[in-house]
């Protein structure tokens, strides 16, 4: 009993911790923070197909967000993902590390307690959260698939749930493959087809939009230092985030150095035991995933003009610009060594003083080092992931929308981020556009430290141009052109002209901070057909995915009936 209780510390200190970062965020309300938007009930619409003329960077994640919160109410579904990211990124870290209880409590603390969490954790990039969660994961079910060649249920679900957006598809491919790919060729293709499957609406959603990618401004988000931490050793405590502005304060201190020095000293220490535990081939695997993780990221400090000639060459190479996102496939490795040598380090002190006491000691001392060195990631990163509500206003209009005229919907002022005072002030993506239901068009572009980087759809330069129209008809008309049908005004937003401007049209709602205006007659905006069939046929491909993870878990379950199997 005794025995069975223990293995329940390590889940137990997982959801403590997580309860622990996230803190307010799971009170009433929707955390919206910067690119974190979730609304009650986000409309399916053909945009999320990967069908818009932008380049769809959140395909998958937002049409799957808008079929889920048909059956759980977004607030929920939110909160949900968040909690549960947190908790199974911990978990999966200690199931990589065998039976010591020590060791797995050390390997949920670095794990789940780092500066990547929470650093995008804060910059809202949940579906990067939830790869990170499952790569843990990923590589147990890789290792289980080299040995026997099955893919079971689990498999093929937690790589779906790890390819929300591009960059969290690509991790989660390279880990498994990495992992699990054998000399067998007939289990080697089945690992190949389910990879290509689960990522086959973003490949093909951003081949039709090849043309439209980024690659102005790439090293605005390169891999940045914190504080005296230079970026490479940066790097190796898996920060350096390109947005300054999420970067706890404890990271910009003299912790960040004793942090690191800690955690090296430990994963040296952890090499040996290590390798024993996970087997030459997974160890390998992860080491090399590490050097992939850590090698882009230092690829984006060190020449961000050459990650910008590959990004504009080479085919998808646009998901790398963001070169410290890469660092979740360093996060396995870095848990297991350090967990391993912080019990070896446990194990020596138990053998120097004669006492058992010693080796818990340093055990616990090991798992409270990471919350010790980053203290501000607690309690919603100091309140910053507090809950908002929306204003009466964003309802009723959506109401004023339950049948919307054609064309596409506009947000002015024109402009991306807000910071209203209902989010307490916080910066985020407006998050009007996902709340009403029609597709909608946004200005993408960015401004990172002065430099402005280009957006991805084409019609944001000719929505400018339109609104630096003379009068009111014409900017309208222009409007129309473009394929706008609806004009949603914040005023409650400043701005300048040049994003904002009046407009001719019908007024179909006026509330206190917003107005719905109705343009006469917008262009129709329709995909070529050819386009039609291959989104169509990519998303049959990730549906087969979860069609096969749900058959095999039935055929899981009665194989393992009795009943069933008697009266086969």
């Amino acid at each position: 009993m005794q025995v069975r209780a223990l293995r329940l510390v390590p889940a137990a200190w997982a959801c403590a911790l997580a309860l622990l970062m996230l803190g307010p965020a799971l009170g009433p309300g929707y955390v919206l923070t910067f690119d974190m938007v979730w609304v009650p009930d986000l409309a399916v619409r053909s945009d999320f197909l990967g069908l818009g003329p932008a380049l769809p960077r959140a395909v998958p994640s937002d049409l799957v967000v808008a079929l889920a919160d048909q059956v759980v109410p977004g607030m929920l579904l939110q909160k949900a993902v968040l909690l549960g990211a947190l908790f199974a990124g911990g978990l999966g870290a200690a199931r990589l590390v065998g039976p010591s209880v020590l060791a797995r409590l050390v390997a949920v603390s670095v794990y789940l307690w780092s500066p990547y969490v929470v650093e995008r954790l804060w910059l809202g990039h949940w579906p990067v959260l939830l790869c990170w969660a499952v790569l843990p994961w990923l590589v147990r079910e890789a290792v289980r698939y080299r040995d026997d060649g099955r893919i079971g249920a689990a498999l093929p679900l937690l790589l779906l749930v790890g390819s929300l957006s591009a960059n969290a598809g690509l991790m989660s491919a390279v880990t498994l493959l990495a992992v699990g790919l054998t000399a067998r060729r007939g289990a080697a293709v089945r690992l190949l087809l389910l990879v290509a499957a689960v990522n086959a609406p973003w490949v093909v959603a951003g081949l039709l939009h090849a043309d439209a990618a980024t690659t102005v401004g790439t090293g605005v988000f390169a891999l940045r230092g914190e504080g005296s931490l230079p970026a490479p050793l940066t790097a190796l405590s898996l920060g350096g985030i390109w947005n300054a502005a999420v970067v706890p304060g404890s990271r910009e201190s003299v912790l960040a150095w004793v942090s690191l020095h800690v955690l090296v000293a430990l994963a040296v220490a952890g090499v040996r035991p290590a390798r024993r535990r996970l087997g030459r081939r997974t160890a390998g695997a992860l080491l090399v995933l590490w050097a992939v993780g850590v090698g882009v990221a230092l690829w984006s400090w060190a020449a961000p003009g050459s990650l910008g000639w590959f990004a504009a060459h080479v085919p998808g190479g646009g998901v790398l610009r963001d070169g410290s996102r890469g660092l979740a496939l360093a996060a396995p490795l870095t848990a297991v060594l350090v967990a391993a040598g912080a019990e070896r380090a446990a194990e020596r002190a138990r053998v120097a003083s004669g006492e058992l006491v010693a080796r818990v000691l340093v055990g616990i001392g090991a798992a409270l080092f990471p919350l010790v060195m980053l203290p501000d990631a607690a309690w919603g990163i100091s309140g910053e992931l507090a809950p908002a509500t929306y204003p009466d206003d964003y309802a009723a209009a959506r109401d004023v929308l339950t049948d919307p005229p054609p064309g596409d919907l506009l947000v002015l002022p024109f402009t991306s981020y807000r910071a209203p005072d209902w989010n307490h002030g916080r910066r985020v993506l407006d998050p009007l556009p996902r709340y009403l239901q029609p597709n909608y068009l946004v200005n993408d572009q960015l401004l990172v430290d002065g430099v402005v980087v280009p957006g991805e759809d084409p019609r944001t330069p000719q929505v400018l141009d339109a609104l630096a129209q003379p009068d009111p008809a014409t900017r309208s008309a222009a409007l129309e052109a473009l394929g706008i049908g609806i004009v949603a005004r914040e005023l409650d937003v400043a701005t300048t002209s040049a994003y904002d401007a009046e407009l001719a049209g019908r007024t179909a709602y006026r509330g206190d901070d917003l107005e719905l205006i109705a343009l006469a007659a917008p262009s129709e905006r329709e995909p070529g057909s050819g386009s039609r069939a291959a989104v169509a046929l990519a998303w049959a491909g990730f549906a087969a995915v979860l069609v096969t993870a749900a058959c095999n878990g039935i055929h899981n379950i009665w194989r393992a009936n009795p009943r069933k199997r008697r009266r086969k």
